[in-house]
C-alpha cells in the first residue's frame, strides 16, 4: 500500500505501508517514506492516488503525474488558469490495476477530463461562475458531481463533457463524496448531510462540534470526518449519530483521511483493513478499525514529515 500526502511547503510526500508480522495474532505495521521533494512552486491543495499512479494538483495552476513504481514524477498537466482544489481517478473495475481517466477541478470554475494511459486532455467543461471546492466521480465512471463557491451543486456528464445539472444550495459547501452508487455526501463547514444520488434529496443529516475538513467513507453505513476538533469521528449514516471517536488524534486540524484495503485475496491477514490520517501536525497516522471504537486508541504507525499537510490520498500496487 502507498499514501501521497501534499503540502503547504510544496512537497509531495510518499510513504510505504508494509506488514512486518509474521502471523495473523499480531501487526506490526511500517510507515516508511519512499520520497518527498518540492514538486511544486506553491503550496500543494489536493492529491489522488490508484493503482502505481499518482497526481498532484497546486496554486501553482499544474498537475503533476508520479509513477509510484518508481518514486519518479513524470509529467506535468497545465490545461487549469488557476489553482487546482481536486483530483479523482476513474478505476474500471474490470481493469483495477490502472486507471482509466483523471478529472481535475480547479478555482477558474473548470473540469478538466483526461485519458489516463496516456495522459491526454479530452476536454474542458466550465461548470461553476466561481472556483470549485471539491469533486466526486460516480462509481459508474459516467458522471461527477461539483460544489463550488458560487453555492451551487453541479452534474457533469464524463462521458459526453458538459454540465448536465446545477442548483442553488442554502449554504456554501467544501465536499463532495460518494459513499456507493445509491448516495452522496455533502460538506458545509459543521454541517455533513447524506443524498439520494438519484434526486440529490437530502436523506440525512449530522452535525459535528467545529468545521469539517475531510470526510471518506467506511463500510456498514460509517462515515469517518475529521477537522477542526483535530478529531477522528466515526458517523453512522443510518441514524444521524455518533458511532464513535477518537478524540486528539492529532494535535492539530485533520486535513486528511484514507480508509486502505488489500485488493488481494491472497494477503496473510487483513493488515490493510485500516484508516489513515493526516494533519497540518505534519504527522500521518494509521489506524486499525477494529481497535478504533475502543477507549485509548492508539495508532498502529506513524511518520512525522515537519510539513503542514494539506492532502492525503492511498493506493494499492
Amino acid at each position: 500500500m502507498t499514501l501521497v500526502a501534499g503540502s503547504y511547503e510544496k512537497f509531495i510526500w510518499g510513504f510505504s505501508l508494509k506488514n512486518l508480522s509474521s502471523s495473523s495474532s499480531s501487526e506490526t505495521l511500517a510507515l516508511t517514506p519512499i520520497f518527498s521533494y518540492p514538486s511544486h512552486i506553491a503550496p500543494i491543495k489536493s492529491v489522488a492516488a490508484a493503482g502505481p499512479i499518482a497526481a498532484s494538483g497546486g496554486t501553482d495552476d499544474i498537475i503533476k503525474i508520479y509513477d509510484l513504481t518508481t518514486s519518479s514524477e513524470i509529467g506535468s498537466l497545465i490545461d487549469h488558469t488557476s489553482a487546482v482544489t481536486a483530483l479523482a481517478f476513474y478505476t474500471c473495475p474490470l481493469a483495477p490495476s490502472l486507471p482509466r481517466n483523471l478529472i481535475s477541478a480547479a478555482d477558474d470554475g473548470n473540469l478538466c477530463i483526461f485519458d489516463a494511459d496516456p495522459f491526454v486532455h479530452l476536454k474542458t467543461v466550465s461548470v461553476h461562475r466561481h472556483g470549485i471546492a471539491d469533486l466526486a466521480v460516480h462509481p459508474s465512471g459516467r458522471l461527477a458531481l461539483t460544489v463550488g463557491r458560487d453555492s451551487c451543486l453541479a452534474m457533469v456528464n464524463l462521458v459526453r463533457g458538459r454540465r448536465n445539472f446545477s442548483c442553488r444550495m442554502d449554504r456554501e459547501a467544501s465536499i463532495v463524496k460518494y459513499g456507493s452508487e445509491e448516495r452522496f455526501f455533502m460538506v458545509a463547514n459543521e454541517r455533513i448531510t447524506a443524498h439520494d444520488a438519484e434526486d440529490a434529496k437530502i436523506v440525512q443529516q449530522m452535525v459535528a462540534q467545529k468545521r469539517v475538513l475531510c470526510i471518506t467513507a467506511g463500510e456498514s453505513g460509517l462515515l469517518f470526518a475529521g477537522g477542526e476538533d483535530k478529531n477522528i469521528v466515526a458517523w453512522d449514516t443510518t441514524s444521524g449519530k455518533i458511532a464513535y471517536s477518537v478524540d486528539g488524534a492529532h494535535s492539530a486540524r485533520v486535513k486528511g483521511l484514507v480508509v486502505l484495503k488489500s485488493r488481494s485475496d491472497n494477503e496473510k491477514f487483513e493488515a490493510f483493513n485500516c484508516l489513515a490520517s493526516a494533519s497540518s501536525d505534519g504527522v500521518i497516522r494509521i489506524w486499525d478499525l477494529r481497535m478504533i471504537s475502543k477507549e485509548k486508541a492508539t495508532p498502529l504507525a506513524e511518520s512525522k514529515t515537519k510539513s503542514r499537510l494539506t492532502c492525503l490520498a492511498g493506493s494499492s500496487i
